[in-house]
């Protein structure tokens, strides 16, 4: 189990979720723990879901944190990192989650401040299933890489990365729950045109699109080979096939996933 004191600026739903995490895989023990919030309700929602100690004053934790972990808005870091800059340890190491924040704006943004980690998690780490990529800072040394990296595997799995390619992150897996939730969707009302009552055909689908998944994680096959395996000479699958290619369905995906992480580099540069 780790000492590191653990340090959450921001106790909402995503830091409960990665602290729950390290709580129940066993690398963090709770008393350990101290979130930061202006909301009492956050604050004792996260005290519920992770049993660790809470407060309303930012700077308190950031003193008393080896590993500090920015879990709030965009719009919301500037004024946090002003706020506990001054009495921020050097040797503190800083991970933030905020979306599209770069790292040289965050080590502005904390007065010269180098041992950083910046973070694109997902929405499916509230569920032990997440999909992160993450980059070092110029101070941050390889082991905080491995640091952050275990953290974030208990809530799922985790790839260090170039900087540059974090808007590519948020493009696939940041944006790339919401455009599976369409997919589901329309799966089920597939199923549903043709008969199946919706909670049914809704439970069908979520569970197919689990199964596949995990088909390609456990097997480690490229999913053209999984998919060639299901579509048999003539049979139903390879007309379905047919059906999405015409509709240039695959196209419509590979475009979304550029479309967001376009906006992801915009949004950052703003």
């Amino acid at each position: 189990m780790l000492e590191h004191r653990i340090g959450l600026i921001g106790a909402g739903q995503m830091a409960a979720a990665l602290a729950r995490g390290m709580v129940d895989a066993e690398l963090v023990a709770a008393e350990r723990l101290l979130a930061s919030d202006p909301r009492e309700e956050a604050r004792c929602a996260f005290a519920e879901a992770t049993g660790g100690k809470t407060t309303a004053n930012n700077a308190e934790v950031a003193a008393a944190s080896d590993v500090l972990l920015l879990a709030v808005k965009p719009h919301q870091i500037a004024g946090v990192c002003r706020e506990i800059g001054p009495g921020l340890a050097s040797e503190t190491l800083v991970v933030s989650i905020a979306a599209g924040v770069r790292l040289a704006t965050l080590s502005e943004s904390l007065g010269g401040h180098g041992r950083l980690v910046r973070v694109m998690p997902n929405t499916p780490c509230l569920v032990g299933q997440g999909a992160c990529g993450f980059c070092r800072g110029e101070e941050a040394t390889p082991e905080d890489a491995a640091l952050v990296d275990q953290l974030l595997s208990a809530v799922g799995i985790a790839f260090e990365l170039d900087e540059k390619l974090l808007d590519a992150v948020t493009g696939l897996s940041g944006s790339g729950p919401a455009f599976v939730y369409l997919i589901l969707e329309a799966l089920s009302d597939g199923g549903v045109l043709m008969g199946l009552p919706r909670n049914v055909a809704t439970a069908l689908a979520a569970q197919t699109v689990l199964g596949a998944a995990a088909m390609v994680r456990q097997t480690g096959e490229h999913p053209a080979v999984l998919k060639d395996r299901v579509a048999s000479p003539g049979g139903t699958t390879i007309v379905g096939l047919q059906s999405l290619e015409l509709d240039a369905v695959r196209g419509a995906i590979i475009n979304a996933v550029e479309a967001a992480a376009l906006r992801s580099e915009e949004l950052g540069g703003s």
